[in-house]
């Protein structure tokens, strides 16, 4: 036998220190880098992300969104992270890695560092109403999107926030940058950037409406165009094309926008549960992401707002059947990931019409009853509700004379939104009830002796049914839709009711569980 020693190989001895190390597979390698960093120092290792950073370093740097100023001792100096996104294509596919520096808002105070913070955004049921007009009327649909849209809003206040990690200034380290433009996580970002869209669209004629203070309308003899504004997303639609697309060019003259094309993706079951039953879940905050983006989905899915409302009720406290019925959520939207909304072409002159219904007493804990309404814009659902009422209902036909009461006040809304769209409505607005009672009640003054118990608010049904305006119709339980909004129902039944409200629609990535689709 030869030794190494003897061909004349020289080399040390290399000590192990006990681990076995296997090779990582290509496949798997790749999943690694795909993986969104949870701080700074992960994302240091990829260049994607070394990359991305530098790229929303320069943006700020161009939109002087800070200058360096010394620091002293009694300025209240505001913290910052970076947050690291994968933007997918709706096949999966990666479209950009996305940094973003977001301002620590916890750590400003009151009154210094912020005043007001409030910013509106507008309500799912204009969202569903424009889409309805647009699709009626044949218009196209734009979607654009205003990048890093918080740094466009100008600070009223003096801000001082520490230099973003890596990219402090090596001849000045112990200096501080003062904001001059509002950067994500302030609380008053949102605030300032909606004061800003908003001069723009006012100085070059658009007019805000009353009755939804984010929709924007631009009105002249020959053309209309509607926009909507939810925080940095917006949707333009217009009777002219030309036109729309002059706008979206003097847009984004002003803004750094993306335009993305024709509108794809806008904003991106039942348990019974009591209060007390169950532990309390250890971590609630998970509980609360949870059910907080499952309202989120209700946008699109009708279906599931009266279970999302009711796991709702439990946010403060929630507990171990409150989690196990907001996972059997997520199993039926597994199961139903293809259902959407449809949008179809409506008569010039369309009808609103509204369903309600109420469970009486339904709330094992409180007593209380939940309401529910349905409101379509000819066959096009625009608007709906499922909701708790405040107080204890005597009787079943005061649940559901209040419940009528609600829709009503939306159509009341909705009446107003489309007289503002220039929408011709054919009156009078059908109000579907499936109690007697409460038809007869909202028709006969007489019967108002025996109610004085119920607030004088709810009474404003009956003076729209004497003006004309609304009409109290009797339907049949078996065919009212609102039911879905108002109790546990049994399979077939919520299959039943679910197909006249949401249909298929061909499911991706990106938005197949929160979709609305035309034709």
């Amino acid at each position: 036998m030869r030794t190494r020693l003897q061909d004349g190989i020289h080399k040390p001895k290399l000590h192990t220190d006990g681990i076995v190390k296997y090779p990582i597979p290509r496949a798997l390698l790749t999943v690694v880098e795909h993986t969104e960093p949870t701080c700074f120092s992960q994302a240091t290792k990829h260049t994607e992300w070394r990359d991305a950073m530098t790229e929303e370093i320069n943006a700020l740097l161009k939109n002087h969104t800070w200058t360096l100023v010394p620091s002293f001792p009694s300025q209240n100096l505001v913290g910052c992270k970076w947050v690291f996104r994968i933007k997918r294509h709706s096949d999966g596919s990666i479209e950009r890695y996305k940094a973003r520096l977001i301002a620590k808002g916890f750590h400003q105070r009151p009154g210094i560092d912020y005043a007001e913070t409030f910013s509106p955004v507008v309500k799912p049921a204009t969202i569903r109403t424009v889409l309805s007009l647009a699709v009626s009327r044949g218009w196209s649909l734009r979607q654009l999107d205003v990048k890093n849209a918080f740094l466009h809003g100008f600070l009223q206040e003096d801000v001082y926030m520490a230099q973003p990690p890596g990219f402090i200034d090596p001849t000045r380290p112990s200096y501080v940058c003062k904001l001059h433009k509002a950067l994500y996580g302030l609380k008053q970002a949102p605030r300032a950037w909606f004061h800003r869209i908003s001069t723009f669209l006012l100085s070059v004629g658009f007019t805000r409406s009353q009755a939804d203070t984010s929709l924007f309308i631009f009105q002249q003899a020959s053309y209309t165009i509607f926009l909507l504004l939810y925080v940095d997303d917006i949707v333009v639609t217009g009777s002219d094309s030309t036109h729309l697309q002059q706008f979206i060019s003097l847009f984004g003259a002003h803004f750094d926008i993306k335009d993305l094309g024709p509108l794809s993706y806008f904003l991106g079951l039942q348990v019974l549960l009591s209060v007390s039953d169950g532990a309390l879940i250890s971590n609630p905050t998970e509980y609360r992401e949870l059910v907080g983006s499952l309202q989120y989905l209700t946008l699109t899915r009708p279906d599931i707002s009266f279970a999302v409302n009711t796991v709702a009720q439990f946010m403060s406290a929630p507990r171990t059947p409150h989690l196990v019925a907001a996972k059997r959520i997520l199993r039926y939207i597994k199961g139903t990931i293809d259902l959407g909304l449809s949008f179809t072409p409506q008569p010039a002159a369309a009808r609103l019409s509204a369903y309600s219904d109420a469970d009486w007493a339904g709330c094992p804990d409180s007593r209380r009853s939940t309401i529910g309404y349905v409101i379509t814009l000819g066959t096009n659902l625009i608007s709906w509700c499922s909701k708790k009422q405040p107080t204890v209902s005597r009787s079943s036909t005061e649940s559901e004379y209040r419940a009528l009461s609600h829709a009503c006040a939306e159509t009341n809304w909705l009446c107003s939104l489309l007289h503002e769209l220039g929408v011709r409505l054919r009156f009078p607005v059908q109000l579907f009830c499936d109690n007697l009672s409460t038809t007869y009640l909202a028709a006969n003054p007489v019967f108002h002796a025996r109610t004085r118990h119920i607030e004088l608010d709810y009474h404003f049904v009956r003076e729209k049914v004497a003006l004309g305006s609304h009409q109290v119709c009797f339907i049949p339980s078996v065919d009212q839709p609102a039911d879905l909004f108002t109790k546990d129902l049994h399979k077939s039944r919520h299959q039943l009711l679910s197909s006249k409200l949401v249909h298929p629609v061909t499911p991706s990535l990106r938005g197949g569980v929160n979709a609305a689709f035309l034709s």
